[in-house]
């Protein structure tokens, strides 16, 4: 019996490749099997040692976390990984001097902390990625985060962005064995 490309990838963790011409560009592609998928990157590129605010994304390789999503404005993303709802509270620490940083907190939080629930549709679709979080070093960087991508693909304060239905689609190939983001 022949197993479709998609039973197959959610049968073993995925490999999701993020390339780009350079490390100073701040657009590149996605890519997940057979799919090539546009993405925005940081405003200032691409870099090893990223710092908290240096607007790069980091290169290297991460587990995919954790989904979160806005049920307000569209369905559940289909996808092995965890999925839930975001409320209008929630937050994510980019303090370094804070216990919580690069850790989901509720608002109003009493340091720095982004608001996870937003007016644009950035947030709509969020996956948490593994970058800093085990062990957390505190000033290499939080929220890096995999989401919807602004108009016209403007670069991120660091994170991957691409097209609301891309990202769904990438998800949808996720299994629950899990999948790695490698950023080269």
């Amino acid at each position: 019996m022949v197993l479709s490309t998609e039973r197959r990838l959610r049968r073993k963790p995925v490999v999701i490749q993020v390339r780009a011409s350079s490390h100073a560009a701040r657009r590149g592609r996605v890519e997940i099997g057979p799919l090539r998928l546009p993405c925005a990157l940081g405003r200032s590129g691409l870099r090893a040692r990223k710092r908290e605010g240096d607007g790069t994304t980091p290169l290297g390789s991460w587990r995919l976390d954790r989904v979160l999503y806005r049920s307000d404005r569209g369905l559940r993303p289909r996808t092995g990984l965890a999925v839930q709802a975001v409320r209008r509270d929630d937050g994510w620490c980019d303090a370094p001097g804070d216990r919580n940083y690069n850790r989901a907190v509720r608002h109003p939080y009493p340091a720095s902390a982004e608001q996870l629930w937003r007016a644009d549709e950035l947030y709509d679709i969020v996956v948490v990625l593994g970058h800093n979080r085990c062990p957390r070093v505190r000033g290499h960087g939080s929220a890096i985060f995999m989401h919807v991508a602004r108009p016209g693909f403007q670069p991120t304060e660091g994170c991957v962005a691409l097209r609301a239905g891309d990202l769904r689609r990438v998800l949808a190939r996720v299994g629950t064995r899990g999948a790695r983001l490698i950023v080269s």
